[in-house]
Order: C-alpha cells, then sequence, then structure tokens
C-alpha cells in the first residue's frame, strides 16, 4: 500500500497536507469536509456559485493584451489575468462567496478569517454582508498598520477586526489566532481560510475554488491566439492564487508554471518569505509543508514588503508540484517588485497589488529572453490601492 493510499481522504499530496490540529478541531473539519463533498455532488449548489460568480462578481475577468508593457519588455507577448477587476478587487472573492455558500448550507451564522494583506479579510465581510451572517476577521496590527484601508473597508462591511499583537503581528499570528479562536465558536461558526494552506479540506477546497480562474484563462488564450499560453506566472505566498490559475494546466506539459516566492531582502539575509526556496519540510497551521523553520523546528519570521506574502509556509499541493517539478520556482526582492509596480503603473495604467509586482517583475525577465511568438500570462492577483502608503513610504527610505 502506498503512503497516498495509506492516508486517502486525508488530504495528503505524497508526505505533504494532512490533518494535525487538536482533538477539539477535528469534529469542525470532518464536518466542513463531509459538507463539502456533498456541496459540490449536488448541482443546484454549482448553479448557485456559477451565478454568483458571474453577477455579483463579476467574471469572467479578462485576459488583457499588455502590449506596451511588451513592447517595453521585448521578446514574448504578456497578457494580465485580471484578477484585480473582480469585486473587491482581487481573487480572494472567488473563493469566500463559495466558502459562505457552503456555511449557510452547513446551517453557520458566523464566518471567521484570518488576513494579511486584507484583501481576504474584505472578501469574507462582503461575503458575509451578502448573506446576512456575522463576521470575525483576525489580523496582526503590524499588518493593520500597513493595510489601513482595507480594514475600514472590513469595519464598513459590518465585520469586527481584531487585532493580533503577537509574534510578529502578521498574517502566521493571525491565522494562530483564528484557529484558536474557532475552537470555542464551532457550534455556529465557520472558518474561511484564505488560501491553499492550512488542514484538510481547506488545501483542497479552496483550490477548487480557485481553479476557475485557470478554467477562464484556458479558453480565453485559446480564443484570443489559437493555442494555450507558452508560460503562466503567478505569486506564491499561501498560494491560491498561483494554485487556481496553475491546476487546469497541469496536464499540459508545454506550459510552463513559474511560482513568484518573496525573497524580501534577499534571500542570503534572511529576511524573506521564501518557504519553498529556502525553506524546510515541517508542520504550520494544521499542514505539513515547506516552512521557514530553525534547526529546532521553531516557526521563523518571514519578510516582505508585501503584507499578503509576509507568511512562513506554503500550500501542500504547491510543495508536492515543486518536489515533482510540475511548477518552477523563483524569488524576488522588494526593491524589484516595487519596479515591477511603477513600471505596470506607468506603462498600462494598472496599478498592481505588491504581491502580484512579484510575479510581473519575473515574467517581464523571463518574457525578455524568449521569442517574440511566446506567449505568457501573469496572474493579476489583486489591485495595489491597498497598497499605495507602502509604496509611498518605500520611495521615502
Amino acid at each position: 500500500m502506498t503512503c497516498d493510499e495509506a492516508v486517502k481522504g486525508y488530504g495528503h499530496y505524497g508526505v505533504f497536507g494532512g490533518r494535525y490540529v487538536a482533538e477539539t478541531l477535528m469534529p469542525a473539519l470532518i464536518d466542513v469536509d463531509a459538507a463539502y463533498k456533498d456541496a459540490v455532488q449536488d448541482p443546484a449548489f454549482q448553479r448557485e456559485l456559477d451565478g454568483l460568480l458571474a453577477d455579483y462578481v463579476g467574471r469572467p475577468s479578462p485576459l488583457y493584451p499588455a502590449s506596451r508593457l511588451t513592447a517595453a519588455c521585448g521578446g514574448a507577448a504578456i497578457y494580465l489575468k485580471r484578477e484585480d477587476l473582480n469585486h473587491t478587487g482581487a481573487h480572494k472573492i472567488n473563493s469566500t462567496v463559495g466558502q459562505a455558500l457552503l456555511a449557510q448550507r452547513m446551517g453557520k451564522k458566523r464566518l471567521m478569517a484570518e488576513t494579511g494583506a486584507g484583501q481576504h479579510g474584505v472578501a469574507t465581510a462582503t461575503a458575509a454582508a451578502l448573506f446576512g451572517m456575522e463576521c470575525d476577521v483576525y489580523m496582526g496590527a503590524l499588518d493593520i498598520k500597513r493595510q489601513a484601508p482595507n480594514v475600514r473597508r472590513m469595519e464598513l462591511l459590518g465585520a469586527t477586526v481584531h487585532a493580533v499583537r503577537s509574534g510578529t503581528e502578521t498574517l502566521k499570528d493571525a491565522m494562530s489566532e483564528a484557529m484558536r479562536a474557532w475552537v470555542t465558536q464551532v457550534q455556529d461558526t465557520y472558518y474561511v481560510i484564505g488560501t491553499v494552506a492550512g488542514p484538510h479540506p481547506y488545501p483542497k477546497m479552496v483550490r477548487d475554488f480557485q481553479s476557475v480562474i485557470g478554467r477562464e484563462t484556458r479558453r480565453q488564450c485559446l480564443s484570443k491566439t489559437g493555442r494555450l499560453p507558452d508560460l503562466i506566472v503567478a505569486c506564491i505566498g499561501g498560494g491560491s492564487n498561483a494554485a487556481g490559475i496553475f491546476h487546469p494546466f497541469l496536464e499540459d506539459r508545454k506550459v510552463g508554471k513559474l511560482g513568484v516566492e518573496a525573497a524580501g531582502r534577499g534571500i542570503e539575509s534572511g529576511e524573506h518569505a521564501a518557504s519553498i526556496c529556502a525553506g524546510r519540510v515541517g508542520i504550520l497551521h494544521g499542514s505539513k509543508s515547506f516552512v521557514l523553520q530553525n534547526g529546532d523546528g521553531q516557526i521563523l519570521n518571514a519578510h516582505s514588503i508585501s503584507a499578503g506574502l509576509d507568511y512562513p509556509g506554503v500550500g501542500p499541493e504547491l510543495a508536492r508540484w515543486a518536489e515533482r517539478k510540475l511548477i518552477e520556482l523563483c524569488a524576488v526582492t522588494d526593491d524589484d517588485a516595487l519596479a515591477a509596480f511603477h513600471r505596470l503603473t506607468r506603462l498600462e495604467g494598472i496599478i498592481p497589488a505588491l504581491e502580484s509586482s512579484h510575479a510581473l517583475h519575473a515574467a517581464m525577465q523571463r518574457a525578455a529572453s524568449m521569442p517574440p511568438e511566446n506567449i505568457v500570462v501573469v496572474n493579476l492577483s489583486g489591485r495595489g490601492d491597498k497598497d499605495l502608503a507602502t509604496v509611498l513610504e518605500a520611495g521615502k527610505a
């Protein structure tokens, strides 16, 4: 019996994944898993979700040919998958609407979430307002400071934002606090995890909801160009936007898939968030994956100018894809991400999120070395309004 067969049903991807949580959370996770399996077999659930994605989220998002950016870089044609144009300004709404619909199906009255850049918190608060639910969002105190506009948006939508002041006061600590709080509220509360990390079934479930990005990209690229892209590029923090766009292309071996982690101030500095490129296998937030840790297994602090990439772990399925070399990995520094932010803004009139700017930098570099008949698609996972204070502050440094 193989390892995968032995643990079938518990969300393992090779040695990665699983459900490493306190006994008190096991029943809640089993309930979520059962409810999700039932929902995906129900055509009515999928019809309602598809309707919300079309009429509320605004899908499909465009696949935009960035002609001025392409001309400036030279080489391959660069296309942007415009997730920044979704309602709430990022890809996160794809999953929060799906999970809120599932929570309603389960009879839950409250949604709970963690957030780093604030986009997942806003998307969860938005879904809670849409479905008439209460909402609690846990957010690191540092992230609250650097993402103040999104905090105001969450509060306007009716959410209670809980400042987490432990540890680094960023996403890792917010997720830890949210999971601790969920233990005391599982009867009426559904925990909306924002990425493809965490205990089973969340990595699979969030990937499924986000795969609409990749399915649309496939159809749109075939319609616009008559063929599939040569390379797809997406940033990786926890990994939801990358998993969403990569998964529908996994069997297409001729389509390159480049995941871009945050190198922060440089891998060699130790101040980064490159969990796959520079991490080791360990357990964080209920699953086994690549994490940043010291020799004693203690989780290290991550750093990125982007709040959404400032996380010391990565989704277990992405770890498995990296191990099997189904995806490539690289890491981009804060400075290079900022340069890409400004370049897209000036050339195309599109202000990208700092998370997406990491993918943009890597895509521009790669496109410049490719022939002009090639096609590079960048998952522009969010818009940069939320990051303006950070960008302006960096300009003063």
